[in-house]
C-alpha cells in the first residue's frame, strides 16, 4: 500500500468514524427535543428519566462502537481494492458506489432496534407515553438515516472519482438524482413537516394539550423547518450545481481549443454519467483534432478544412492556376555519395525552406516527389493575386536555398494557366492534385532552372497575370520550345537585384 493510498485510507476511515458519532449525537438531541414538544402532560416520570438517561448514552456509544465495526469496517474492506493500487472489477466498482447505501442501511438497523429498545422502555415504565415515544425515536431514525447517507457520499467522494475513473457507466448506480432529493426532502422538509402534523393530532387526540404547549411547539417545528430545510436545500443546490459547473468550465476550456481537458468522475448519478460523457466526447474532439492535425500536415491545411466543409468524391474543376515546381539538383548522385541519414537531413533543410515559403505566400505545398516539391496557388483556397504569391515564393525560395542550403542546389519554375484541380484515384483511396498544362510547364522550366543563373525561371504568361509591382521585378530572356510542347514558351527571370 502507498503512503497516497494510505493516508486516503485514514483520511476516510477518520470522517466516515466522524459521521457516524455525529450523526448519533444528532439523532439523541433530535429525540430530547422532540420529546420536550410532544411528551403528555406532565411529561415524563422521574423513572422514565432515570432510566432514558443512563440508557441513552449507553445506546449511543454502543451505537457508534456497533457502526464502527460493522459499517466503517466493511466499508474500507469494500474498498480495499483502492488500498492494493489496482482498478476495481465491474463488481467492486458497483458495490464501492453503493457504499453511502450500505452505510445509511447500518444506521436504520441500529436506530430501528433504538426505537423497539426505548419503545419498550417506555411500555414498561411510563405506558402513556409509549407512542410519543416512539414517534419520537423514529423521526429522529429518518433524519439520522438522512444524514448519515449526505455525509457517506461527500467522505466517500474520493473513492467513488477513482471508482469511475476512465469509464461510463451505462445507468446510474447508486440511485441517481431522484434518490439523493428525496432523501434531502425526508431531511429538511418532510421530518419537521411531519412532526408538526404529529404535536397537532396528539394535542387533539388527548386534549391535554394547552394552548401554549402546542404554540411552542408548533413555533419550534417551523424555526426548524425554515432553518433547518434551509441548509439542507443550499447542500442540496452544491450536490447538483457542482457537477454541472465542472462540466461548464471544461467545456469553456474546449470551446478556447484544450482538447485535454478532464474533470473527475465522482458522482455515481446522472451528473456522474455527465462527466463521464463529457470526458468522451473531450477524447473524441481530442482524437479529432490530432486526426484533422495529421490529414492537414498529409494533404494540406485547405484541403483538409475543404474535405471536412464539403463531400467529398472523385473529379475536379476547371480554374486558373499558378504552380511552382522545385527540384534539387543532382540528387541521383547526392544520395550515391552520402550516408541515408545525411541525405534525409539535407532533405528536410530543403523541404522546410520550401514550406515555410509556400506558406507564407499563401499557397499550398500539394505534394513531395522524392527530392521535388509542387506548389500550388489559387486552389483550394481561391485566390486572386496568385501569380504575383508563386512568383514572390519563387524568389524567397530560391534566396533562402542559397544562403540556408547550399550544398542543396535547385531548379525552381513558376506557370500559370488553366488545370483541373480535384480529388483523382479510387474512391477508397484519393488524393487532391492539380493535373494540367501549368504543371507540366512549371516542371520543364525547373529542369532548365537547373542551369540558369539563380537557379529560377518562370513563364512569361505568369509575369503577365501578376501585379505590376511583382511584374517589374522580371524580365523576359527569350522563347524556348519546352519538352512534350508544340508552341514556344517565353522564358522570365528575376532581375538581378531580386534574385536573378
Amino acid at each position: 500500500m502507498d503512503q497516497h493510498a494510505t493516508a486516503l485510507r485514514r483520511r476516510v476511515q477518520g470522517l466516515l468514524t466522524a459521521a457516524l458519532i455525529a450523526t448519533n449525537v444528532i439523532g439523541a438531541l433530535v429525540v430530547a427535543g422532540l420529546a420536550a414538544l410532544l411528551m403528555p402532560a406532565p411529561g415524563m416520570s422521574g423513572e422514565l428519566v432515570r432510566v432514558t438517561a443512563v440508557a441513552v448514552p449507553v445506546y449511543v456509544v454502543s451505537a457508534v462502537v456497533a457502526g464502527t465495526l460493522w459499517g466503517t469496517r466493511g466499508a474500507l474492506r469494500t474498498l480495499r481494492w483502492a488500498a492494493d493500487g489496482r482498478r476495481p472489477t465491474d463488481a467492486e466498482r458497483a458495490a464501492s458506489l453503493r457504499v453511502p447505501l450500505r452505510l445509511t442501511f447500518v444506521q436504520a438497523v441500529l436506530w430501528g432496534i433504538a426505537t423497539l429498545l426505548f419503545g419498550g422502555l417506555a411500555a414498561l415504565v411510563q405506558p402513556k407515553v409509549v407512542l410519543t415515544e416512539f414517534l419520537v425515536v423514529a423521526f429522529a431514525a429518518v433524519v439520522v438515516c438522512a444524514i448519515a447517507y449526505l455525509f457517506g457520499e461527500f467522505a466517500l467522494r474520493p473513492y467513488a472519482a477513482l471508482a469511475l475513473a476512465g469509464t461510463t457507466p451505462p445507468r446510474p448506480v447508486s440511485g441517481g438524482v431522484n434518490r439523493r432529493m428525496l432523501l434531502f426532502w425526508c431531511l429538511g422538509t418532510g421530518v419537521p413537516v411531519a412532526g408538526l402534523i404529529v404535536t397537532a393530532v396528539l394535542a387533539w387526540v388527548r386534549g391535554d394539550v394547552s394552548t401554549t404547549k402546542l404554540a411552542v411547539s408548533v413555533i419550534a417545528l417551523g424555526l426548524v423547518v425554515l432553518c433547518f430545510g434551509l441548509l439542507v436545500t443550499v447542500f442540496t443546490a452544491r450536490s447538483v450545481v457542482n457537477p454541472i459547473s465542472s462540466v461548464r468550465d471544461a467545456l469553456g476550456r474546449v470551446r478556447a481549443g484544450d482538447f485535454t481537458v478532464e474533470i473527475p468522475v465522482y458522482d455515481g448519478s446522472e451528473l456522474g454519467l455527465l462527466q463521464a460523457g463529457f470526458n468522451d466526447m473531450a477524447a473524441g474532439l481530442a482524437e479529432r483534432e490530432r486526426l484533422r492535425d495529421l490529414f492537414g500536415k498529409h494533404v494540406g491545411h485547405e484541403v483538409a478544412v475543404e474535405a471536412m466543409r464539403t463531400s467529398t468524391g472523385l473529379g475536379g474543376t476547371v480554374c486558373t492556376v499558378s504552380v511552382l515546381f522545385v527540384d534539387l539538383v543532382g540528387s541521383t548522385a547526392l544520395a550515391a555519395s552520402r550516408p541515408p541519414e545525411e541525405v534525409v537531413g539535407l532533405l528536410n533543410r530543403f523541404f522546410t525552406v520550401v514550406v515555410d515559403e509556400v506558406d507564407r505566400h499563401h499557397g499550398l505545398v500539394n505534394k513531395f516527389v522524392g527530392d521535388a516539391a509542387l506548389a500550388v496557388f489559387g486552389v483550394p483556397a481561391p485566390l486572386g493575386d496568385h501569380a504575383t504569391c508563386a512568383l514572390a515564393a519563387g524568389r524567397a525560395i530560391a534566396a533562402r536555398l542559397a544562403a540556408e542550403v547550399p550544398d542543396g542546389p535547385a531548379g525552381i519554375g513558376v506557370a500559370t494557366g488553366d488545370a483541373v484541380a480535384g480529388n483523382v484515384g479510387d474512391p477508397r483511396r484519393f488524393e487532391y492534385t492539380v493535373i494540367g498544362d501549368p504543371v507540366n510547364e512549371a516542371a520543364r522550366l525547373t529542369e532548365l532552372a537547373k542551369n540558369a543563373p539563380g537557379r529560377l525561371l518562370a513563364s512569361w504568361t505568369a509575369v503577365e497575370a501578376a501585379a505590376a509591382d511583382e511584374a517589374a521585378r522580371w524580365t523576359a530572356t527569350g522563347d524556348v520550345t519546352l519538352r512534350g510542347r508544340t508552341r514556344p514558351t517565353t522564358l522570365a527571370s528575376p532581375l538581378p537585384r531580386d534574385g536573378g
